[in-house]
Order: structure tokens, then sequence, then C-alpha cells
């Protein structure tokens, strides 16, 4: 085989990307995989790992403000917002050397640059700036088989653009200079809830407006409406069935126009604004039209195995379509990369990703909610247990929060479970991996949970659901 040629090449190293090459490589596959940017891709340079760390920084903050609620006593408490967006920043770059480390482990060749699908299984790489040290540069290399991992962007409504000085995608509000006094965030999806909580925990004056009648539409309104109460005693101003219409941009302000659903409006001058009205897929100038592979509102159409309609090229991840997660375009990879390989595969179960987002309260679920299981034709039980019926959840000092679990009433199965509180982004894996296993009530009422922990919440909403809660 020449040294231009592989098995697979992969186009694109976030975790889709780069989990795909790794797992390519263990198969025995020669493998590359072309990047112009990050080693890990937005996820881990900016989006998923130093968001979380963010967030971290805010927790402790939050925690040493109310130390005299433990019984502990702090004084002169601040905080450095370089050296908190430092801390996250080099998080970040800890992570990018691992991803490097584990590639070069795997023998996996990295090829720097911007690459191009030409037809026949041709991949032409515009060499990019700043390569990494032992990485391939342009050239015309191929491959049996190309995977297109290349990700999202932020979206941009009309009229309502970043400019990355006064309106702010994740990519500026990630590094902030100097915290704002005060904040507009557009949109209330997990990457607008996150930066709202992170930004209010820092002393931030933050509203949230979003079009739809409910915050973090794709959750459980329970949960939602659970989380929503929260973020408003917290301080978090929230405008559900809202828009923005207008934004007037002075030298160091926002004046934005926020429209209700009756057409009403009002004015708010802020000193930022976070657009977090979702994200487009990357399919532009990689040849896909040439090549006649379909495409969809933005995004790459595939089967349940990452293939296009055109033979030989595949697609994982962001690019192929929601949920736009970063554990969904690892697993997807996988699939895609053994079914190559021969492997015995199986398509993905949407319906299995769990979700997580990480404000305070951190919201996590997977499966469907209650209104989506009725709407399915199921006649459901659905459990549901306080964080305040909770040994563990009192001691932490964290009483507010619900499990909630929904199952099918004349099979047991568990159709889908829901949680706002601390930790139930740790916590929903356990429900997760229940689902897998196509596990009814009558297992989980049996399985023995620790004591004290706050998974004995998600027992008693098993319980809950027939009717033998024991705390409540």
């Amino acid at each position: 085989m020449a040294d231009n040629s592989y098995d697979v090449i992969v186009i694109g190293s976030g975790p889709g990307g780069y989990v795909t090459a790794i797992r390519s490589a263990q198969l025995g596959l020669r493998t590359a995989v072309v990047e112009n940017k990050y080693l890990g891709g937005i996820c881990l340079n900016w989006g998923c790992i130093p968001t979380k760390a963010l967030l971290r920084s805010a927790e402790i903050y939050h925690y040493m403000e109310n130390a005299k609620d433990y019984g502990l006593s702090a004084t002169g408490i601040s905080y450095d917002p370089k050296a908190v967006v430092k801390r996250s920043r080099g998080v970040a770059a800890q992570l990018s050397n691992g991803v490097q480390f584990l590639l070069k482990k795997n023998k996996v060749d990295v090829i720097w640059g911007t690459a191009t699908l030409a037809g026949g299984g041709k991949v032409s790489v515009k060499a990019a700036d700043n390569p990494i040290k032992g990485a391939l540069g342009g050239g015309d290399y191929t491959a049996k088989h190309i995977i297109v991992a290349t990700g999202a962007r932020p979206r941009a409504l009309p009229g309502l653009e970043p400019d990355r000085k006064l309106v702010w995608t994740y990519f500026e509000a990630m590094v902030p200079e100097k915290m704002p006094k005060s904040l507009l965030v557009i949109g209330s999806g997990a990457i607008g809830i996150e930066f709202a909580s992170f930004f209010r925990t820092m002393g931030v004056d933050v509203t949230v407006v979003e079009v739809l009648p409910q915050i973090l539409p794709v959750e459980d309104e329970e949960i939602a409406a659970l989380a929503r109460k929260r973020f408003e005693k917290q301080g978090i101003r929230v405008l559900t069935s809202a828009k923005v219409t207008k934004l007037d941009k002075k030298s160091d302000s926002v004046t934005a126009t926020i429209e209700d659903e009756t057409g009403k409006a009002e004015t708010m001058t802020v000193d930022r604004v976070i657009s977090a009205v979702g994200v487009v897929g990357n399919i532009e100038d990689l040849g896909l039209e040439t090549l006649g592979v379909k495409t969809d509102r933005g995004t790459i159409v595939i089967d349940g195995y990452g293939r296009t309609n055109v033979p030989g090229v595949y697609a994982i991840g962001d690019v192929a379509g929601p949920p736009m997660l970063a554990h969904k375009a690892e697993h997807e990879g996988v699939i895609c990369v053994e079914t190559i390989a021969g492997l015995d595969t199986h398509p993905m179960d949407k319906l299995m990703i769990p979700g997580c987002t990480y404000c305070n309260p951190q919201v996590a679920s997977v499966g469907l909610t209650e209104k989506k299981a009725k709407e399915a034709g199921h006649e459901v039980k659905v459990g549901k247990f306080p964080f305040i019926g909770n040994g563990k959840a009192i001691a932490l000092g964290e009483p507010d929060g619900l499990v909630k679990t929904v199952f099918d009433a004349k099979t047991g199965q568990l159709l889908g479970a829901h949680m706002v509180g601390a930790e139930v982004t740790e916590l929903i894996q356990g429900f997760v991996v229940a689902m897998n296993l196509e596990t009814t009530e009558e297992e989980l009422i049996h399985s023995i949970f620790p004591h004290p922990t706050l998974s004995e919440m998600m027992h008693e909403s098993v319980l809950a659901a027939y009717g033998r809660a024991i705390h409540i």
C-alpha cells in the first residue's frame, strides 16, 4: 500500500473523529485523520471540557460564598476572571495533548490541513498553519473508506449575528477578559443554560430568552419547570414564549428588543449578549455536492451505520444530525468503522442516548418523557422521588431536586428517566444501562442500592411508580 493510501481516512478529530480513528486502527485498518485546527475538536477545546472547568470554578466559588451553611467561615472571597479562564484553557490543552498521544500510540497518521473529497476515494488536503509535530502535510491521499466527522458551528439568526465583541458565541463566552455586569442569553438549550448558570454564579445579572414555552425544550416538562424555579431563585430572569427581534449595538453595550407571544415589546440594555440558538453542521467546501452526497437542513443524511448514499463515504457526529452530543458521535463512529471492518453491528437507538446539562442544578435524562410516552400510545406508570427525602442529599446541603421514572404499565419496560439536582449527570448512566439491558421494574426493585448515596433516589423513584416508595 502506498504511503498516501489508507483503508480509512477520517476528516475531523473531534470526539467522534479521533475515537473512530483509534477504533479503526485497533481493527487493523491503516488509518489517518485530517485536522486543520484542534486535535480533539470543538468539544474538547471549546465546548464540553473547558465549559465544565469554568462551571467547576463557579461551583467552588458558590460553596465558598455559602461556607456558613456548612459550619465554615470564609472571608474576603473573590475571583480573578483571567485566572478562571486560564485554568479552563489549561485543562483543554492537557486533553488535546492527550489525544495526540493516543493517536500516535495507536499508529494513526495525522494529516494537518483542510480536506476536500475529490471522488474515487481521493482526499485532497490543503496544508493548514501551525501543524503539530509529526503531522503529515498537504497533498493528495486515497482511502477505501472516507468518514466525514467535521462537526458543527454556532447557528446565527438573521439580524442577531454574533460580532465576537458585543454579541458572543460560546467561543467568546468561554474566554471573557472581564466579567460583564449584565448578560442576555438567547436560547435555553444546554449551551445557553450552562453559560447562564456560570455567569450568574459569578455575580452577573443574567436574563434568558426562549422562543418556546419551556426552557430546556427537550427535557421532561416537570423537570424543566423545577429547574426554572431554581434558576429564578438564583436571580436569573427567564422569559419564555418570547423572542429577540432586534439588537442595537453601542460602543460597549447592546440594547435588545424582546417581544412576547402577544407581540408586546420591551427593551433591555446589557453589557453582552450570548447567542445560543443551536448549531449547524460543517458541510460546506467538502466536495459533497460534486459527489452527490445527500444533505438535509445543514447535515449529512446517513443510515444507522453512518453510510451516506455514496459508496465509500460516511458521516458521523454533529455533521450527521441530532442529537448533537459528543458521546453520540463517539458511539456512532465506532458503529460505522466496525461495520466497515465486517463486525456484527447494530444501528444506534437514539432513545438510549442520555442528555446532560451541567448547570446548577444539573439536569439529566434518557428515553421518553412522560408526555412523549403517552403520545406514543403507552399506558404509563410514573414514579417520582424528591431529593428532600434522601439522607445523602440533605447531608450534602442539596435538598432540592427530583428523580422521575416512566414505565410501560403493561410490560414494566423502563421508557425514560429524568432528573434535576446535584450530580444527576453522574447518576443517569445507571438508567441508561438498565434500558440497554431491557430491564423491567422488577429487576430494578430487586436491585440493591448502596446507602447513603444519591443513587437510592433512583431506586425510590422506581418503587414510587408501583406504589411502594419507602421514604416519602
